[in-house]
């Protein structure tokens, strides 16, 4: 059962985040907009468009990417005004104790990590689609990553291979294609390179040679061109890593599976993206347990001392958060153990502060 007090700390908790996130959305439409005026002047997309395909997602989107900062600072700001005002000792001094009183914080806290888990999971992927298909088609060209020394296993037994994908023309260098019966292989075929037909959804294969190898016998054709279906397509290949973003959790781990089953390396930051849907709302409890062990406490520089502290370790948080997430693409360092580390670090922090906070 909800007290006063708890009321009064969840309405000011809740109204001081809501406010500063309506706030700081409305100033970066603006600059957005101001950004993007000679863009918006000449492409086709409707006003409607406009609105709500890119700009309704766009709030989504960074409202949900900052909104641990915003947590951060609501928490700082209102917890603040409480202390400056004496209203933390008030409390401590008519028998209320400190876990008491961080009681309703972790309230609201639960209200907005159950909020950001929905928004992570089920929302913000079918936002992230929108947009980003706004923005190839309007903003800005496709973008793949290109990759050298490519290995796919396409399907059991068959195995396609490349020394260089180039993107833009769709184009596989130095390409072949082996099928293997167990560890016997039974056909092979090299070519010069291999450009995709978006249009018949095959492969034009110039200058190619073709091994069939049966019992005994190796029977080699060679040819200039050659049309072939292969279960291959170029986003096979590589992809932008901002399209983890548009999966829905159960695309992402079907997506995952298939990579992995085909001997694909490069699903680190898939991972990341997919263990960071269910940190990152959980980083709101350390996030509330740092605010308001910070400001609970009376000082003379008021809130603009809380405040200034308390940017400086949402700050930290970014830039391990930032160290982990590259040491996990770059350097072999375990996705889920990246993501979560931070977490794991700044609430033993949390903890150190909420055990020197006044009691």
């Amino acid at each position: 059962m909800l007290k006063t007090l708890d009321r009064y700390i969840i309405r000011k908790f809740l109204g001081t985040f809501f406010f500063m996130i309506v706030l700081i959305m409305m100033v970066a439409v603006v600059f957005d907009i101001s950004e993007k005026t000679e863009d918006f002047a000449t492409m086709t997309a409707t006003t409607g468009e406009i609105v709500r395909d890119y700009y309704l997602n766009f709030i989504i989107y960074y409202a949900n990417l900052f909104s641990g900062l915003f947590i951060f600072i609501a928490v700082l700001l209102f917890t603040s005004r409480l202390a400056h005002r004496t209203e933390v000792i008030a409390m401590l001094s008519s028998g209320v104790s400190f876990p008491r009183i961080l009681w309703p914080y972790f309230v609201a806290a639960t209200i907005l990590a159950g909020l950001s888990l929905v928004i992570n999971h089920k929302v913000l992927p079918a936002a992230n689609k929108v947009r980003l298909a706004f923005e190839e088609r309007y903003i800005r060209a496709i973008f793949f990553v290109e990759d050298h020394n490519i290995h796919r296993e396409i399907s059991p037994g068959v195995i396609a291979f490349c020394d260089h994908y180039g993107a833009k023309e769709k184009t596989l260098y130095t390409f072949g294609l082996e099928k293997w019966n167990g560890n016997v292989l039974e056909q092979k075929l090299h070519a010069d390179r291999a450009t995709y037909d978006s249009v018949n959804g095959s492969w034009h294969v110039t200058d190619w040679t073709l091994r069939v190898i049966k019992d005994d016998r190796e029977e080699i054709r060679r040819g200039h061109e050659l049309d072939t279906v292969i279960p291959l397509k170029p986003s096979d290949m590589g992809q932008r890593w901002e399209t983890a973003m548009a999966m829905g959790t159960g695309e992402l781990n079907d997506y995952i599976a298939a990579k992995q089953a085909q001997g694909d390396g490069s699903v680190t930051s898939y991972l990341v993206e997919k263990h960071q849907r269910t940190s990152y709302p959980f980083a709101v409890y350390v996030f509330t347990l740092i605010g308001v062990g910070i400001a609970s406490r009376k000082v003379r520089g008021g809130t603009g001392l809380h405040l200034a502290a308390g940017v400086a370790l949402v700050l930290l948080y970014v830039f391990a958060m930032k160290i982990t997430t590259v040491g996990a693409t770059n350097a072999g360092l375990d996705p889920f153990l990246a993501v979560w580390a931070p977490n794991v670090f700044f609430g033993l922090i949390g903890v150190w502060i909420y055990r020197k906070a006044p009691k």
